[in-house]
This record gives structure tokens, C-alpha cells and sequence, in this order.
């Protein structure tokens, strides 16, 4: 079928509809990201300083956190080999001065709230309500102008103000992205995509830390809230993770009196009791965004394996072996939507119907591919620039596979008791960055879906 006029007037009703949106709450984490472009001759002449067969045990499996630099570097190989991308907690002082030393190449907003609050409010003009942990003058610069509102409390009472009005200097909170183009080589290992390795070095986001506006005025911060977006529970181990879980379910609790659908933002969580405990929270949440990394993490704790094998094998990502998951997952927990995205095409699975569902992905495929061709997207029209960018070819077989074996027809089929929706996504050769892709692929799905409906 033809996809360019889908893409097209998809576009034109998310951005027609877009003014109608109401706020949207984002908690928890947010950050500023520190980038390198790894270059190949300074990552193996660091390998062969940390020891080269030391480091290649962390290329072949992942640590659960970064104790020493041998780890950080092969943690770096592992997601090169695979073009996959993956984060963990830099636990050692020592490791995070040497992150430090490496050096950046350029400071940018990060964490999947800051991420989405800059796309939605500066970019959508959507008013959101953000969650920061830590709110230094670096943090605060990095946010753009628009209707972006953090909650501060004077004298017992709460204000919304915009991040940069917020008198204060907290700590920076600093995540080192180690980023790498596709095709990249270092030791024979060649990347199949481009991607990035993140080492998060603050000690803020993997406690989740809650702010105490937040776990005082909950109530009142969302009286005026229409959507919901979750993240940043991706660090949290079983040492940690009881207190802010019980905080989150509280909140969700509020949000769900209130009748206000909230999304959670999955991402890779290295520690299986948290997944699972996750997990048991997910049916109180209306959606959850994830990829096969994350997908293939939660089959294992639910004891699908050979499921969670099939998700990792091949290249592009066995769509059936997606839809069965995901079916697995919408049947033990009963979220009425799943939003799986990959490298060349997304799917939705929900528990509703409507052609809205396909146009929301399609409208976050092409904010994607503005984010990557132009690295950062200043206004909803910029967005327009990536119609040229051509359809993932390598979905066309995806798509076949899906007609064949559910009927598709446009891109949207009926599965057991669910609709399936996909797209197959536009493919920026040469990305300027990869970094903050995936919060923008969920939040224009999430938030387009609503303003569409």
C-alpha cells in the first residue's frame, strides 16, 4: 500500500488537533545528558589500557551496574555489537571521574520527562507539568520556552512556574551517552545500527527520588491534568525499589479517580525484581511503551524464554513473535494499550478500535525522523521536513507477514479480542543523534492518540 499519503494527512490531523490538547503530567526522572561520538582509535586504545580480555567479558553479557571502568567499556562494546541500545548505574567514584576526564562533546536535555517536556511543551505547545528531581542553573537552561511548568511551594501554598523561573541551584544530575554511528568498528565488532550506550551518574534518578511538592500537593498538581506519562523506574534495584514503587501506586491511584489515562514509559531495567514488580503494577496503568530489548526483559520474568529468545533474533524484530508477546503481556495485566517501536517499524495493541490508533504511530514515526535528520526539532512545522525521508524498505516483508497472518489490511487487523496496528517507519541514513528518539516516539503516540480521538 501506499504509506506516503497515510503519513501525510496523518500529520495534518495531529497537528490541526493539536491546540485542543490539555496538560500532561510527566514524572519522574529528568537529567542533562552528557554526549560523546565514540571514535574508534580512543575507545580500543582505552580497551587495551583496561585490559582487553578483562572488558570483553561485559561485551558478551551486561553487568546489573558499572562497578569499574573494564565494565563501562565493555558495556559500550556490548551495545555496538548488537546496535542495541542499553543503560546502567555507574555505581564507582573512580569510574565516574573517568567519565568525567573522557569528556563530552556537547550538553543537551535528558531523561525521558525532560525529553518529553521539551518535544510536548516547546515543540507541541502542549502544556505540561514536569517532574525534576534536581533543578540546578544548567538544568533549568536547558529547558525551552513554552508552556512547561515545574510546581514549587511557598509558604505552604503551590505555584507552577516555568523550570527557568525557578529560584534555586540544586546538582546537576549527569548521564554520559557514549553514541556511535551505524557501520561503526572497533575490534571486528561492527555496529548493524546506530545507537548508545548510556552510564547514568547521579544518585537522584536510580533512587527516584520524589520531590516533596510532588509527594505533598499530588492532588492538587493534577486537578487540572487530562494524560499521564510515567518513567524512570528503569534504575531502581531491589534494594531501593520498595518506597518509590508504593509512592508511584499512590499516584496512579489519584490519577485513576481522577479518570486520567497514564502511560508508563518502560525502559531496559537491568534488576529482575524490579521488572517483576513492575510488572504487577502494570495493570493499573492504560498504556506502556517498550521496545524488543525491554519486551524480550519482561517475557523472561514471566517465564516465557523461548519468547523472549525469538524477540532478539532476528533482524527486523519477527513481528508475530511481537504480537504474541505482546498479547502474552495485555492478557496477564490487563493494560489496554501496548506500544512496541523498533528500528523500521512500530506496533500498537489495544483494547479499543479506530483508525486514530495508526495515524497517532504514524505521526511519531515522523517526528522521529525530524528528530534524527535535523537533531532537534524547534516548532510542530519542522516536522514537515522529514517527508522525504524515505519508508523503512525492510518493512515491506513485516508488513507481508502480518497480512498473512492476521489479514491486515491499512495497516491495522483484528487479533483475538484486540486491534493490531502498524506502520512501518521513515529511516534517517545518517541521524544527527539517536538520543531522546524513543520518548519521542512514545509521547507523540500517546498524546496524538488523545487529541485525535
Amino acid at each position: 500500500m501506499v504509506w506516503g499519503g497515510l503519513y501525510a494527512s496523518a500529520f495534518e490531523r495531529v497537528r490541526s488537533s493539536m491546540g485542543n490538547a490539555g496538560r500532561v503530567l510527566l514524572a519522574y526522572n529528568t537529567n542533562i545528558d552528557a554526549v560523546k561520538y565514540l571514535e574508534r582509535k580512543d575507545l580500543e586504545k582505552r580497551v587495551e589500557r583496561a585490559g582487553r580480555e578483562e572488558v570483553f567479558r561485559y561485551a558478551d553479557g551486561l553487568p546489573k551496574r558499572i562497578e569499574n571502568v573494564p565494565q563501562l567499556l565493555g558495556s559500550i562494546l556490548w551495545s555496538i555489537r548488537r546496535g542495541k541500545a542499553a543503560e546502567l548505574f555507574v555505581e564507582s567514584c573512580s569510574t565516574r571521574f573517568y567519565m568525567r576526564q573522557w569528556n563530552w562533546d556537547e550538553l543537551r536535555m535528558g531523561g525521558q520527562v525532560g525529553i518529553m517536556a521539551n518535544l510536548l511543551g516547546g515543540v507541541y505547545g502542549v502544556p505540561v507539568i514536569a517532574h525534576v528531581p534536581q533543578l540546578s542553573g544548567l538544568q533549568a537552561s536547558l529547558f525551552k520556552e513554552g508552556p512547561i511548568y515545574v510546581p514549587k511551594a511557598e509558604s505552604g501554598r503551590l505555584k507552577l512556574v516555568h523550570p527557568k523561573e525557578f529560584a534555586g541551584d540544586e546538582e546537576n544530575c549527569i548521564h554520559h551517552i557514549y553514541e556511535f554511528p551505524r557501520g561503526f568498528t572497533v575490534f571486528g565488532l561492527k555496529a548493524p545500527r546506530e545507537n548508545r550506550f548510556i552510564g547514568s551518574a547521579d544518585d537522584y534518578n536510580p533512587n527516584l527520588y520524589i520531590r516533596p511538592e510532588f509527594r505533598e500537593h499530588f492532588e492538587e498538581i493534577t486537578a487540572d491534568v487530562e494524560l499521564a506519562i510515567i518513567s524512570g523506574l528503569q534504575a531502581l534495584t531491589k534494594e531501593n525499589y520498595r518506597g518509590p514503587l508504593k509512592i508511584i501506586k499512590e499516584h496512579i491511584e489519584v490519577l485513576n479517580e481522577l479518570g486520567i489515562p497514564a502511560h508508563l514509559e518502560f525502559a531496559f531495567t537491568p534488576d529482575e525484581t524490579v521488572r517483576k514488580a513492575i510488572l504487577g503494577l502494570l495493570g493499573e496503568f492504560w498504556s506502556v511503551g517498550l521496545n524488543e530489548v525491554e519486551l524480550a526483559s519482561v517475557m523472561e520474568v514471566m517465564g516465557e524464554k523461548g519468547l523472549a529468545e525469538k524477540l532478539l533474533s532476528h533482524d527486523p524484530v519477527d513481528p508475530i513473535a511481537v504480537t504474541e508477546a505482546m498479547l502474552r503481556l495485555a492478557e496477564k495485566t490487563g493494560v489496554r494499550r501496548i506500544h512496541f517501536h523498533t528500528y523500521g517499524y512500530y506496533l500498537a495493541l489495544t483494547d479499543y478500535r479506530g483508525e486514530f490508533v495508526r495515524d497517532a504511530l504514524l505521526f511519531s514515526a515522523l517526528a522521529a525522523a525530524a528528530k534524527a535528520k535535523l537533531g532537534d526539532v524547534r516548532s510542530i512545522n519542522d516536522i514537515v521536513k522529514a517527508t522525504d525521508v524515505p519508508v523503512n524498505e525492510k518493512a515491506k516483508a513485516v508488513e507481508e507477514g502480518l497480512v498473512r497472518e492476521y489479514g491486515m489490511k491499512d495497516g491495522i487487523a483484528e487479533v483475538n479480542s484486540y486491534q493490531l496496528a502498524f506502520i512501518p517507519t521513515k529511516i534517517v541514513a545518517k541521524p544527527k543523534s539517536t538520543v531522546g528518539i524513543g520518548d519521542t516516539i512514545s509521547s507523540s503516540a500517546f498524546v496524538g492518540e488523545f487529541v485525535l480521538r
